[in-house]
């Protein structure tokens, strides 16, 4: 194929499964998937076993948590986050029955039949928690699941992201998903010369959380073809973060006009979906296919009741084909072969039980 019929064919749109727009599924409810007593049942008892097995969260297997029917659930709903239309939403877990300890126990759990946690920051926690610490997302190297600031939609850097719903806001703090690969489609049409520029690098900054031999910047393009299907990665902050860098390279007007479009494409009420978390609530995102975003929220006075998620980052053997610069430039790879996360020298893994 010529280099002009292989650029044709990387702007033409993508018919996949991951492809949807958020109209059309908030008139459905087949992603939203209830816990049973039976469930909830099964949930318990591994809690008791994983307590009784006296090792630490992050120690502990599918072994120190059996599932069986949920197991199978789970397994399910894993290829339809991988491989179908990219999201799901598992609603039930009992969490004001539990402890906190429980409450991490039955996550970190569930997250054994999806995927191996990875670290999510430069301090190793694998078990996170998105919960605001009243710092300043203006600052280089402060992440937005700090604060309670409204996010841009954005992708995380492994296969899956869960969170589990603990307490919720006073107010505000929708969640906000869209397919990036309705997106692409959608930019395709309307500009291809903007969906063209977004197929070369742009540059993001580490956040401070720099690997082994890594530089504290890389540059990755946002949408990557792979395998048939459009793969994304994107964070705005990191890019404007990483503009302050005077190594890195500045973005072209092109590209500010680009990565506005794809802004505006997300944010679109035609296009993405809305969610509400309820206490409870786990949702689970494929960072490959489905780009996320929260609006600010403003939290109640008493510390007891503010807002608290919990967050896995999932790497998942069998997940999507993708591009090799996801381990190869973008961050370390498990042993497996998937995207590892945020990995600093000498930092061992951890699982803060309170948000650090």
């Amino acid at each position: 194929m010529s280099q002009t019929a292989a650029v044709q064919n990387v702007l033409s749109e993508f018919d996949t499964p991951q492809a949807w727009y958020g109209p059309e599924l908030a008139q459905r409810t087949d992603w939203i998937h209830d816990l049973g007593d039976a469930d909830r049942q099964e949930l318990r008892h591994a809690i008791a076993v994983a307590q009784a097995s006296g090792q630490p969260l992050h120690s502990l297997g599918r072994a120190q948590f059996p599932l069986v029917s949920l197991a199978a659930r789970l397994n399910r709903l894993r290829r339809e986050a991988l491989d179908g239309r990219g999201f799901f939403l598992l609603r039930g877990v009992p969490v004001a029955e539990y402890l906190p300890w429980e409450s991490a126990a039955a996550f970190w759990g569930i997250g054994l039949y999806l995927g191996e946690a990875v670290s999510q920051n430069g301090k190793g926690h694998v078990l996170g928690h998105v919960a605001n610490l009243g710092l300043d997302y203006a600052d280089p190297e402060v992440r937005g699941y700090q604060t309670n600031a409204g996010l841009n939609f954005h992708t995380d850097f492994s296969d899956l992201v869960g969170l589990l719903s603990l307490r919720t806001p006073q107010s505000g703090g929708l969640s906000k998903i869209a397919s990036s690969t309705t997106i692409w489609n959608e930019m395709v049409r309307r500009r291809p010369d903007l969906a063209r520029v977004l197929l070369e690098p742009v540059y993001y900054t580490r956040w401070g959380e720099v690997g082994a031999g890594m530089k504290p910047y890389y540059g990755m393009p946002v949408f990557s073809p792979c395998a048939g299907r459009m793969v994304v990665t994107y964070v705005r902050s990191a890019i404007r973060k990483a503009q302050l860098m005077p190594e890195v390279p500045r973005l072209s007007r092109l590209q500010e006009e680009a990565l506005d479009l794809l802004d505006s494409l997300a944010a679109d009420p035609a296009i993405s979906l809305s969610m509400e978390f309820r206490p409870g609530d786990v949702q689970v995102l494929c960072n490959h296919w489905i780009m996320h975003s929260r609006t600010s929220y403003e939290d109640w006075p008493e510390p007891e009741r503010r807002r608290h998620l919990l967050r896995l980052w999932l790497a998942c053997d069998g997940g999507p084909t993708l591009p090799p610069s996801f381990t190869a430039v973008a961050q370390p790879a498990t042993r497996g072969g998937r995207p590892a996360g945020i990995q600093v020298p000498g930092v061992p893994f951890s699982a803060p039980l309170d948000p650090c």
